[in-house]
Formats: structure tokens, C-alpha cells, sequence
């Protein structure tokens, strides 16, 4: 390549940068109503052996109507008689309400422990915690039991799972007044909490920063949901609660699917804040309520901050109707979301298509299993979980809770050892949402960082530059002394070695490696020479001393003219 006499205008390389085309499946939106539930029958057992609450005839009202809007049947009972195998197995879910003390002998105990375990649903209601003390096998199925409560008062409800049919529909703090319960444990590692207590709001709390109230949890074969909630009569005639009565009767009855399974161990991607992402190519995502949706396309949100290698990917999503979305795992840093079409993978969202093109699939690669999809997945218009793990080569599909894929990387051009993670925003009238982005990284094993030098996401001086060798076709390039770039997808925690892959037919010059800013702190540098040429690249490396943190940015100083180009680095933990 000849010695370069000047750089590209900012007009001319804006012009340079190559067109969006997202590979995704173009469907025609059609409007999808959503099924009613089959007809179905619920159990509610109110019987009292202690404090009786005098909200259980407003609670028991409370679910009959429930059942008239949406086609379950009710019966009320605090007949312990009730609880034989051959009554359960006409039910879809056993709700008790506020039962207190022990209200079921040893053979009524293992008649609703086998209903559950084989594929029924248990849902306790407030004081179903100050339940059957004589069963060690309770505290299991109800999750938690109960210790005390100070005096009704109003306090704040947070909500950690919006995803949920039962807690879906509410902001992220809820405004309460109801009979607060401690509980003798916290149940976290064996349930999955959906809401929590803020102890700060009201006096009385006596579990801390992490007190949940509302939760749920496979059970066997069957489901099991409980809310501390509804002491008062007043709370009955609550619409948010109301519903968040239905989304756990629906649950238990297995007609509204979720991810119940415990969740610990989760760092936050978004959740309302999107620091750290940034948008490739047209569109974008529009952020309210702890809530992204998308807008035009197509384009790839993605979260830059950080490059993954072994993970838990949780996320929560929903279609308005026929649309289209995906999630792509395992690509490389760049501002062309064409790289992590070329390079990563999808995990697609779409109401309908070719099964290998559908929800749950690995777009164009592997269908997801169909019947164990349908199974597991809410229609459009209700919220949905996916769970993406990446171990290796492996990636396996999580629809609320239920894998629906297992697919192996076996394509040289790729690799899911290593990449960034981002949604997509297909295009006008595919219309997606997603909620509660948070990552689990697996194992302690870190692997080397490796980022395109042209990624750069601030600079001054410096530009991409086209080499037909390097990797993508292009490196960073028309540096020269004084120049600078900052990589704020590119994180120094940890790292001990800086390599990069360089080329220069110029003066050569030096790289200062810095923390946090282009004047910050210098943790290394490493000379460049000349390589015989613009298309000749060799690596160079140094290692990292002093606080390795916060994003990367290089600085370059020599002597005068183009210095050199880098074509990719690299952070070595």
C-alpha cells in the first residue's frame, strides 16, 4: 500500500460503512388473539386449626370471579376429607387460603404431597406459611414458614421477575398495605422470588436487605406459588392483586409457563439502565419502564461493556403478535451488526416460520424441539424467559425453565468459547420487548479477550483503514503522533498481558496502554516497527502493571506521517 498522504474526511468514511443486512426471516404481522384456557376446576381450602383471618370469605369471592372471567370452576371447602388422590386428580391447582395450624393428617399429607409431585399445582396465600408444622415435607412445598409480623402497615413491594403471569403486569415497586410476614428462613436457594420486601418502607422487617414475600418453584412433576400477601379484605378487591391471584393460579395450573426454577448468581445487564450498550446499524430501542422496545431496523443492540465466555444468559422477551427477534450470542466487537450475523449466533423469536427460523431455534442452523417449544411458550401478548448457556461450544435453549435446544458449534468461521451478546430490532412492525437482561458467567476459567482494532468507540486522529489481510478486511489506522482510541467494550479488570497485531510500511512508533481515559493511568507500552509494509502484520505484546480497570485506551506517539496500523489486540487475564 503507498504511503498514505492524508486521512478520510469524517463525511468519507461515513460514507464507507457498509449497508445493514441482518439475515432474519420478513413475516406479515397478523393480529393473534390469544386462546382462552381449557375449562378447568380449582380447590380452595381455607380450614383454620389457629388465627382465623377474616378476609377468607373476600379471598374465596375474590377467586370465584376470577374463575367466572377466565374459565375455571371453584370449589370451596375446609373439609379436610377433600384430600384423597381420587377427589385431587380433578383439579388443576389446590389453593390454600390462609389456613393456619395443621389441618391435614398423615394420610391426607401424602395424598396432596402426591398430587404435586405428579403434576398438580399448590398455591399458598399469606398465612398457608403458618401451616401444618407437623410435616417436615410442608416447608418444602409451601417454600418458607412462618416466623412473625408487626402491625398492618404500608410498605414498598419490589418486583424482581416481571416476566411472571403473576407479577408481569406491575411497575418494579408497589406500593402496599397489607400484614407483612417474616419468615424463619429465607427461602432463595430453593425457590425462585418473584417479589421482595424494601425494610427501609416499614417498620418491623427482621429479615434484612433480601426479604422476598412473593415466590415460586417446580414441585416434582408439578408447581408450587405462594404470596405473603393478602391479610386484608381490603386486598381482594385490589385489581393488581387480583391479577397477581390469577397469574399464580394460572401457573399452578400449568397454563401460564415461567421459569420458576431458583435463580442465584445473576449480574444485571439491563434493568433499566443502558449503560454499557450501544446500537449497530439503523433502528434502536426504546427504553420505559425497565423496558426495551423496538424500533425500525435492522439493527443489534449489544452489550459492549464486556465479552463472555462461559454464561448463563437470562432474559425476558414478548411479541405483540406475528413478529420477529432474536438474541444473538458469540460475536465479535463491531459496530457492523453484519458480524454477529456472520460470525455469532441467533437464537430466534417469531411467532411463525420454518422451524429452523422459529422461536427457540438457532436461526438457519438447528430447529428447536417443536413439541417441547409449544409446550413451554406464552403466546404473543404475555412475557416470555429464555435462558441461553454457553459452555464451550455448547449452546442450549431455556424456554421458561423447559430446554428446547442443544446445539454444538462445529463451523470453523465461528466459535461460542468466546463473544458479546445482543438483541435485535428486525425492522418496522416487528414489534418486540425485552426485560431484565442478567448474565451468570460459569466456571473459573477466563480466556483472552480479543477485540477489532477499528472497533474503536471514541478517538482522535484515528480512522478505519481498508487491508485486504486483516481480520474483517480492516484494521485502525492513519495513526500518527498524538493520537488516541478508546475501547469501552473493552474492560482492563483483570488483565495482565497486552498483544497486538500490527503493520507498518511508516516511522513505527509506540502503543501506551491507559486505564480509564486517554490520559489516565499507563499500565504498559510496547514499541511497533516497521514490518515491511502495510500488509505485513506481526504481533507485538507487554505486559500490564498497576490497577487494571475500567475500559481501554490506547495512545500512540512517534515520529511524523502514519505511524502504524492495528489490525486486532488482545487482553490476556
Amino acid at each position: 500500500m503507498p504511503q498514505r498522504l492524508r486521512r478520510l474526511s469524517a463525511a468519507s468514511a461515513s460514507a464507507s460503512v457498509a449497508a445493514l443486512a441482518l439475515v432474519g426471516a420478513l413475516v406479515t404481522p397478523t393480529a393473534t388473539a390469544q386462546a382462552a384456557d381449557p375449562a378447568y376446576k380449582v380447590l380452595v381450602f381455607s380450614k383454620t386449626a389457629g388465627f382465623r383471618h377474616d378476609a377468607i370469605p373476600a379471598g374465596t369471592q375474590a377467586i370465584r370471579d376470577l374463575g367466572a372471567a377466565n374459565n375455571f370452576t371453584v370449589t370451596a371447602t375446609e373439609d379436610s376429607a377433600a384430600f384423597t388422590p381420587a377427589n385431587l386428580a380433578g383439579y388443576k391447582a389446590v389453593v390454600f387460603l390462609s389456613t393456619t395450624g395443621d389441618v391435614l393428617n398423615d394420610t391426607q399429607q401424602t395424598a396432596l404431597q402426591s398430587y404435586v409431585d405428579g403434576g398438580g399445582g399448590y398455591f399458598g396465600v399469606h398465612a398457608a406459611a403458618d401451616t401444618e408444622y407437623g410435616w417436615p415435607g410442608y416447608e418444602q412445598l409451601v417454600g418458607a414458614r412462618f416466623k412473625s409480623h408487626p402491625a398492618i402497615q404500608q410498605a414498598t413491594v419490589k418486583t424482581e421477575d416481571r416476566a411472571n403471569p403473576a407479577t408481569s403486569h406491575l411497575g418494579q415497586n408497589w406500593s402496599r398495605t397489607d400484614e407483612l410476614y417474616n419468615y424463619q428462613t429465607n427461602p432463595r436457594a430453593s425457590v425462585h422470588v418473584l417479589q421482595t420486601l424494601d425494610e427501609s418502607t416499614y417498620s418491623g422487617g427482621e429479615m434484612g436487605s433480601d426479604h422476598p414475600i412473593t415466590w415460586c418453584h417446580p414441585q416434582g412433576g408439578g408447581r408450587s406459588f405462594y404470596t405473603g400477601l393478602g391479610h386484608t379484605i381490603e386486598s381482594y378487591a385490589d385489581p393488581a392483586f387480583r391479577t397477581l391471584l390469577l397469574g399464580g393460579i394460572r401457573y399452578a395450573a400449568g397454563f401460564a409457563k415461567a421459569d420458576c426454577r431458583p435463580e442465584t448468581g445473576y449480574t444485571s445487564l439491563y434493568n433499566g439502565s443502558t449503560t454499557g450498550w450501544s446500537q449497530a446499524g439503523p433502528g434502536s430501542f426504546s427504553n420505559t419502564d425497565a423496558t426495551l422496545n423496538s424500533t425500525g431496523g435492522m439493527g443489534l443492540f449489544w452489550y459492549r461493556s464486556k465479552e463472555y465466555a462461559s454464561y448463563s444468559l437470562k432474559l425476558d422477551w414478548k411479541l405483540a403478535g406475528d413478529d420477529n427477534s432474536g438474541v444473538y450470542v458469540g460475536f465479535p466487537a463491531s459496530d457492523d451488526p453484519n458480524s454477529a450475523v456472520n460470525q455469532g449466533y441467533e437464537v430466534q423469536i417469531d411467532a411463525t416460520d420454518t422451524a429452523d427460523r422459529t422461536t427457540g431455534s438457532v436461526y438457519g442452523f438447528k430447529a428447536a424441539d417443536i413439541a417441547a417449544r409449544d409446550a413451554a411458550l406464552n403466546p404473543p401478548g404475555q412475557w416470555n424467559t429464555y435462558e441461553l448457556r454457553v459452555e464451550g461450544e455448547r449452546l442450549q435453549v431455556f424456554l421458561n425453565g423447559v430446554r428446547i435446544n442443544d446445539f454444538t458449534n462445529t463451523d470453523p468461521a465461528r466459535s461460542l468459547k468466546q463473544g458479546y451478546v445482543g438483541i435485535q430490532n428486525h425492522g418496522t412492525g416487528d414489534d418486540a420487548a425485552f426485560r431484565n437482561i442478567r448474565i451468570k458467567e460459569l466456571g473459573s476459567t477466563v480466556t483472552p479477550s480479543t477485540f477489532e482494532g477499528e472497533s474503536f468507540t471514541s478517538g482522535s486522529g484515528v480512522q478505519p483503514a481498508d487491508h485486504g489481510p486483516a481480520s474483517g478486511g480492516r484494521t485502525l489506522g492513519y495513526i500518527e503522533n498524538g493520537d488516541w482510541a478508546g475501547y469501552s467494550q473493552a474492560s482492563l479488570t483483570g488483565a495482565k498481558t497486552f498483544t497486538a497485531k500490527v503493520s507498518s510500511a511508516g516511522a513505527g512508533g509506540t502503543v501506551q496502554i491507559r486505564s480509564g481515559s486517554a490520559t489516565g493511568p499507563v499500565l504498559g507500552s510496547v514499541a511497533v516497527p516497521n514490518t515491511g509494509g502495510w500488509e505485513t502484520f506481526q504481533n507485538v505484546s507487554t505486559s500490564l502493571t498497576g490497577a487494571a480497570t475500567g475500559p481501554l485506551y490506547l495512545t500512540f506517539t512517534g515520529g511524523a506521517g502514519s505511524l502504524f496500523d492495528i489490525d486486532t489486540f488482545t487482553l490476556g487475564k
